[in-house]
């Protein structure tokens, strides 16, 4: 065996060097003392202890390094599982806001469903009450539009009825001879929505809701030209 120095296992395990020490004084022939045992190790080499004693010397170094390995291993393990743990926590804790965030939304959905539903009833109501007078105001004649265009049709309808007639339903341009809501041109158009053109505003929401659909899609669609033109 070669000669290596017994300090390299007094690193690994104090034990150890104090034996190697023991050994070393004994093997010399002269007493060992406890004060000089370190000092007499230092300079110890694998050759100047008994076989036997090495045996003892190389077992309790590598049984310190098996050890200090196990408890290495053991932190490493510990801090993995307490990192799966709170990874397992965090995920979890998502999972239920993200169930919460979901029926509260589904919750707000319904309540504004309903409430749309109810406001729609309530406009086909207003639709049936209006219907037959001689003459409408023109908070009359919005109420007859709410409750004959759809909710988020309704601003641009209004927009363009804003801009054409001011929401007066006898409504006429001199120079062109356009009428109504909506200005038809001519005003006879709208016979195809029925005979009382003329005098009742739901008829000429009717005709101009359905030329702004055929023409350009939606009441939205034909804002935005008329927007860009000023006529639609």
């Amino acid at each position: 065996m070669s000669r290596i120095s017994v300090r390299g296992f007094a690193v690994a395990s104090a034990t150890a060097v104090t034996t190697v020490g023991a050994v070393v004084g004994v093997a010399a022939g002269q007493p060992a003392s406890m004060g000089n045992t370190e000092a007499a190790a230092a300079d110890a080499t694998i050759a100047d202890i008994p076989a036997g004693t090495q045996a003892q010397v190389q077992t309790a170094s590598l049984t310190q390094q098996a050890d200090d390995a196990s408890t290495q291993a053991d932190a490493a393990a510990l801090k993995s599982a307490q990192e799966d743990a709170r990874k397992a926590a965090a995920e979890t804790a998502q999972s239920k806001k993200d169930a919460a965030d979901e029926a509260k939304a589904q919750k707000a959905a319904e309540a504004r469903k309903k409430k749309e539903q109810a406001a729609s009833r309530s406009a086909e109501r207003d639709v049936g009450d209006l219907l037959g007078k001689s003459s409408y105001t023109i908070a009359e004649t919005q109420a007859l539009a709410r409750g004959m265009v759809a909710g988020d049709q309704f601003q641009c309808f209004s927009n363009i009825v804003d801009h054409e007639s001011g929401w007066n339903y006898r409504a006429t341009n001199a120079s062109s001879g356009a009428y109504g809501l909506v200005q038809a041109l001519p005003g006879s158009k709208m016979s195809s929505a029925g005979s009382d053109w003329q005098s009742n505003p739901a008829t000429q929401i009717k005709w101009g809701l359905n030329y702004m659909n055929d023409r350009y899609g939606s009441p939205c669609g034909a804002w935005s030209f008329w927007q860009a033109n000023n006529w639609y």
